[in-house]
């Protein structure tokens, strides 16, 4: 799957890119997942994806906290909390829906990619897939994607 970052944006109100999350967005506080808002969604995307994914976690494929798919094309966020309002995948911590970061105490800080893709096609699959099942699933149908990162550390 190539690169594609052009016109699709995502940004979210609880902190800026390259930001702390608040803790009220992590493990550590009320666990909730941040609002997420995207624009310039290409045109002839049927469907949109949302992975967020901590690489810097001392795991060989760092740590999946959230796998959203089925969500509409012409969707422009996700509000606080509402992941569920689509089909929720499964996390590293074995559960679907949101897990907020929680990255081992001392360890410095790490980087929270919030991504999404916009497909060409829709996701048909019931709730659970992991972040490398769906990644699998939309590697030749991802029109664009973009991220927005935040920090965290304990």
């Amino acid at each position: 799957m190539g690169l594609n970052i052009k016109d699709l944006k995502i940004s979210t109100p609880a902190f800026e890119q390259g930001g702390r999350i608040p803790t009220r967005h992590t493990g550590e506080g009320e666990d909730v997942s941040p609002a997420l808002e995207w624009q310039g969604v290409p045109e002839g995307t049927r469907q949109l994806s949302v992975i967020c994914h901590d690489p810097d976690a001392p795991l060989p494929h760092g740590f999946t906290h959230w796998v959203i798919y089925g969500i509409p094309a012409g969707a422009t966020g996700i509000p606080e909390g509402g992941g569920s309002a689509h089909t929720e995948g499964m996390s590293d911590f074995g559960k679907t829906g949101y897990g907020g970061p929680m990255p081992p105490p001392g360890h410095g800080d790490h980087h929270y990619y919030f991504w999404v893709y916009a497909l060409d096609t829709e996701i048909d699959a019931a709730p659970g897939l992991t972040r490398h099942e769906l990644l699998e699933r939309i590697q030749d149908h991802v029109i664009e994607q973009n991220r927005i990162v935040g920090t965290y550390s304990r």
